[in-house]
């Protein structure tokens, strides 16, 4: 096959005999940054550096602030004087927040209050458990407090079975206040039960103080409508996907000018991961995913004139910018990865072109650590296509030895493979064990364009499993890879790579790993909460006899339907609390293999869900990875 090879960087620093490779243990003391915001005078950063505590078995944290000019860095006890706080009111007087309230019952004792010491758990409806939680009959909900008396909460969703922010993962960026303060923006998906867990449609909705009505400000559209925002100019502008059901649809900014959305990015073939306006309201700043990084974008708004809208790449490299903190003058203030480096403070002049480095978190840690060389790939795959693939490489790499070689299934599964900098599947530790990573950018990925993400849907076991063959027996012919020690590892939908791959490799694989993989199509239909996504991922229910596209998935590409040809010893990591991929899933594989008499082993976290957070059983995880390896591969 062709190949087109591009050195990425090499960063070796100190001489070899000087360095250390990375380790597990070494891992989980790095401190983890989180940025708070830019000073009230725009010239400090600040920000929360969280380091794990193995002895507490938690992330103990501090606050800093540093000058994004330069200068000396000072721990500070609070940052609330420091920051400018954009969920007070424009005029001062209260302070957007959001509480957990009691909406529903749910327990025996909601219905029979003298049965107090019952412990059941009543249903009648989907969404009884979402993430890791089962539903307690309390939802979040959006309010507001005078800033001189906290205490006293306005709700203004009382009474509603419905949560904002959005549960698991939303946050702050679910509600803002309306330039004059007269009403609040949040987001909501108004339904429950049922009809809950089988949508996406999240919808804006506007609540007016003076009124204490609510409107819906997005209900034409049917998919996704998250982060309200307001332009300097007052305009609403938002993110939005338009298919009901499809987590991964192409996301859009949106901008409400003069009564008529207009959408910025329409003719952009990318999706929008999050953005901010420019102070001037020029421009949207935004972040996407493009060509195995994550980069910095800019867009110009037009309004309503006749003026091209034109969206523009402005960074590029090898890394990720992962967040937009704000802005100093012509500066960019951001953090950003790469696969040997977790993510630090830069700055990015707009005028210049360069970047400037503020935090040095890591930067005694990294010195005396061997990094490893990346290498970004292109290789054929079956139907003609160029796929980018990223290749680690062990620290002091001799081309003329022979290394084994991983195969990294990515999850997601529209989910991008850039060079971000992960805790638990670092390739830089992979590389510094002495592993050669090959981590391709197969179908389903952003970054590539929407056709590219859009065609791994309906499609789990296609031409995505042709794409991984493709990229490991390419890097395979290199001379400095044993092609008799290969391995293949993932999480999620990498898991379930791992499961499918294992039935159908031919003996390409020595090992395989997966890790909350989805196993049996069919069972994982019947017990995962968000049934939007199989429904759109695996075409249907598996019980649609006349629904083709949704048999292929539950037949032809069901893990379960190749066990017969498992012949690889394989580790399964399982999480206990993962409802997104229960624990079902990870039973019925190793049970699969210990009764065909494969080499197994079987690792359960009783008190994790579909990741690994707390630092002891993050470095158990580690530990008994790179075991398995040295036992199998």
């Amino acid at each position: 096959m062709k190949k087109i090879l591009f050195i990425t960087f090499s960063l070796m620093g100190l001489s070899a005999a000087a360095q250390q490779h990375m380790t597990p243990e070494l891992l989980w003391k790095l401190g983890r940054i989180s940025p708070v915001g830019i000073s009230k005078d725009g010239n400090n950063i600040i920000y929360k550096v969280s380091t794990p505590s193995m002895e507490e078995n938690k992330q103990s944290s501090k606050l800093y602030s540093t000058p994004i000019n330069g200068g000396k860095t000072n721990e500070i006890e609070d940052y609330k004087e420091l920051v400018a706080d954009k969920y007070i009111s424009p005029d001062g007087k209260y302070k957007l927040t959001h509480k957990e309230v009691k909406t529903e019952n749910v327990y025996g004792k909601d219905y029979y209050p003298e049965l107090e010491k019952s412990t059941v758990q009543i249903y009648d409806a989907l969404d009884y458990r979402h993430w890791d939680t089962w539903n307690d009959g309390t939802h979040n909900h959006v309010g507001y407090a005078p800033v001189d008396n906290k205490d006293n909460f306005t709700d203004i969703m009382k009474g509603e079975p419905y949560d904002s922010p959005q549960k698991p993962f939303g946050g702050e960026e679910d509600y803002t206040w309306s330039p004059d303060g007269k009403s609040i923006v949040y987001v909501s998906k108004k339904k429950a039960g049922t009809e809950y867990a089988t949508s996406t449609n999240t919808d804006l909705y506007e609540y007016n103080l003076e009124k204490s009505t609510t409107i819906n400000l997005t209900e034409g559209n049917k998919g996704y409508d998250t982060q309200p925002a307001f332009s300097p100019n007052g305009d609403l502008t938002w993110l939005q996907m338009k298919r009901d059901g499809y987590e991964a649809d192409k996301n859009d900014i949106i901008v409400r000018h003069k009564g008529i959305d207009i959408n910025l990015t329409a003719n952009w073939d990318g999706t929008v991961d999050a953005f901010t306006w420019s102070e001037d309201g020029k421009k949207i700043y935004f972040l996407a995913a493009v060509d195995g990084t994550r980069q910095l974008f800019e867009v110009n708004f037009p309004g309503l004139t006749k003026i091209a809208v034109r969206v523009q790449q402005v960074t590029d490299g090898h890394w990720d910018v992962n967040s937009i903190i704000g802005f100093s003058g012509n500066k960019v203030i951001a953090t950003r990865s790469d696969m040997n480096h977790a993510s630090e403070i830069y700055s990015y002049d707009l005028k210049k072109k360069d970047w400037k480095q503020i935090t040095t978190v890591n930067d005694k840690a990294y010195s005396s650590i061997a990094l490893s060389k990346t290498e970004k790939r292109y290789v054929t795959t079956t139907d003609g296509k160029q796929m980018l693939v990223w290749v680690i490489y062990p620290p002091n790499f001799d081309a003329s030895k022979k290394y084994p070689t991983l195969l990294y299934c990515q999850g997601g599964p529209q989910s991008a493979l850039t060079q971000f900098y992960s805790f638990r599947w670092n390739f830089q530790i992979m590389a510094a064990q002495g592993y050669i990573v090959v981590a391709p950018n197969r179908r389903g990925m952003p970054g590539h364009g929407v056709a590219w993400n859009e065609a791994i849907s309906t499609d789990w076991g296609g031409q995505v499993m042709d794409d991984y063959l493709s990229a490991i027996d390419d890097v395979a012919k290199e001379p400095y890879v044993d092609k008799a020690r290969l391995g293949a590892v993932g999480a999620s939908y990498g898991g379930y790579s791992v499961f499918y791959l294992a039935g159908i490799h031919k003996k390409r694989f020595k090992t395989f790993i997966a890790h909350d993989g989805v196993f049996n199509l069919k069972s994982m239909y019947g017990t995962t909460e968000e049934v939007f996504f199989t429904n759109w991922d695996s075409g249907g229910a598996y019980w649609e006899e006349d629904n083709a596209v949704a048999q292929k998935t539950y037949n032809e590409f069901n893990p379960i339907n190749h066990v017969q040809n498992w012949d690889t010893p394989i580790l399964i990591f399982q999480g206990d609390k993962d409802f997104r991929v229960p624990i079902g899933q990870g039973q019925e594989a190793f049970q699969a293999a210990q009764l065909r008499g494969i080499k197994s082993r079987f690792i359960v976290f009783p008190d994790e869900n579909h990741w690994v957070l707390k630092p002891q059983n993050g470095l158990v995880w580690q530990r008994e990875f790179f075991k398995w390896l040295k036992e199998t591969l």
